[in-house]
């Protein structure tokens, strides 16, 4: 009887997601690097993962940390050289570890060559490459947006530009303008640059935000929202249903494209980050070989019936032909030993994670430092680095995204071995004892969705 043939490594392997500016300084500047990530593979492979996966890496002003990118096809210098890249790409290959690239197709940077040529006039170059409209009308002597849609870091989602006389759609900063991708050399140019990254070698991507792409054609105005809205920055935003600006039918044509791209040579995935916190949208998007990040975990009180229940839904929505992932914390959410663990013994708390993570049917993402049970850092508001955080206080108390993104601690003494130098965040307050070299894991022939097992 002919063997049934072994799934791919993304669903018997765990990604291990790390946050560049904060693995590990290789340069002496407190800023985490490419070559300090080489540094530090062995480590890496001796978790026993399938694939790490690098948060933005590209030219950046850094107004969202990366997430708003002046050039997709190159390396910031912040990080290091192309030279440096390849030869990350070599180390991971070289210990069977697989590479995935963030990719922020929805937006660029204001600072990128294609904005700021489009913005300067109605007959440039790239004047169609972004999502601008005429004012619906004028009030006061000022224009008035084209719809009510917002943006999710508060106000209107469009921008006046002068020069144009146009307004600019941006879903989050305005400094991030929304690209336009019903223009077929938007989407030709953005696949280009996917094909060059896979012609390095690169073995998957996540897709920042994937499911904002395409908006209503008819910039239809969203209906407000029946249920109660939420405190803080986000308040705004929950007040609407983001009926028309997301999860638009086009989607799928460009999926299959990029699939189509991606699936050339074997052994390559790409994951989404759905911005919607609907499970039954999430599973809707699910493909083969196109993961979706369900996030119904990260949201779920460590309560036993909670989790049970939170769980059960995921099986209904995803079936037994879909496959889901696996989410516990990321580079925007607190870590699962603080958000879990209060009150509790921090320690027992991630390792019952832990065993969660790694048991669940589905692809597990482990955010780097979860392995020793790191846990949030207290960031006065004075000491705030994260932008939008700066600019939009007060936020939601588990959204100051500085408190999750600290230095990797790797061994007692000065900076915690991360850097020579003060360190761009600040170090967890236990840097000393809970490091990589106090509580190195044992390794273990076999773990739970290890490659090979």
């Amino acid at each position: 009887m002919p063997r049934a043939p072994l799934p791919d490594w993304w669903q018997r392997g765990v990604v291990y997601q790390i946050y560049p500016r904060s693995f590990n300084d290789s340069n002496g500047d407190g800023v985490g690097d490419l070559p300090g990530i080489i540094d530090h593979l062995d480590h890496v492979e001796a978790l026993g993962v399938a694939a790490i996966w690098l948060s933005p890496i590209y030219p950046s002003p850094g107004l969202d940390l990366g997430y708003d990118v002046a050039d997709h096809a190159a390396i910031d210098p912040l990080f290091g050289t192309m030279d440096d890249f390849d030869r990350l790409m070599e180390s991971a290959h070289a210990r069977g570890l697989n590479v995935i690239l963030d990719l922020v197709l929805n937006h660029t940077s204001s600072q990128h060559r294609w904005f700021i040529d489009s913005a300067s006039s109605r007959e440039a170059e790239y004047a169609n490459w972004y999502l601008w409209r005429d004012p619906a009308g004028w009030r006061g002597g000022g224009p008035i947006p084209p719809n009510n849609w917002l943006s999710f870091f508060g106000g209107s989602a469009w921008a006046w530009e002068p020069r144009r006389s146009q307004f600019y759609l941006h879903t989050f900063l305005s400094e991030q303008p929304d690209l336009n991708w019903r223009e077929p050399a938007v989407r030709a140019a953005q696949l280009a640059m996917v094909r060059g990254w896979l012609a390095r070698g690169v073995d998957g991507f996540r897709l920042d935000v994937f499911n904002t792409f395409y908006m209503d054609p008819g910039l239809a105005s969203n209906p407000r929202a029946p249920r109660r809205p939420t405190r803080g920055a986000f308040r705004a935003w929950s007040r609407q249903v983001h009926l028309h600006d997301r999860n638009q039918p086009e989607l799928a044509d460009f999926l299959a494209e990029l699939r189509a791209i991606v699936d050339l040579e074997p052994g390559r995935m790409t994951v989404g980050e759905l911005f919607d916190d609907q499970i039954e949208v999430a599973a809707t998007y699910a493909e083969p070989r196109h993961l979706i990040f369900d996030f119904g975990l990260i949201q779920t009180a460590w309560d036993a019936r909670a989790m049970g229940l939170a769980i059960d839904g995921r099986e209904a929505a995803f079936g037994p032909d879909r496959w889901p992932t696996v989410v516990l914390s990321n580079h925007d959410q607190p870590r699962q030993a603080t958000r879990l663990g209060k009150g509790s013994d921090r320690d027992a708390v991630a390792k019952a994670a832990a065993v969660l993570l790694l048991t669940l049917r589905g692809s597990p993402f482990l955010y780097y430092g979860e392995e020793i049970g790191l846990g949030d850092i207290k960031v006065a508001r004075s000491e705030v680095i994260d932008p939008p955080a700066r600019r939009y206080w007060p936020l939601p108390v588990w959204w100051n995204r500085d408190q999750c993104r600290s230095p990797m601690p790797w061994r007692p003494g000065s900076y915690a071995g991360f850097s020579t130098v003060r360190t761009w965040l600040p170090l967890v307050r236990d840097a000393q004892t809970r490091n990589v070299a106090s509580r190195r894991p044992i390794p273990s022939p076999c773990l739970p969705h290890t490659a090979g097992c």
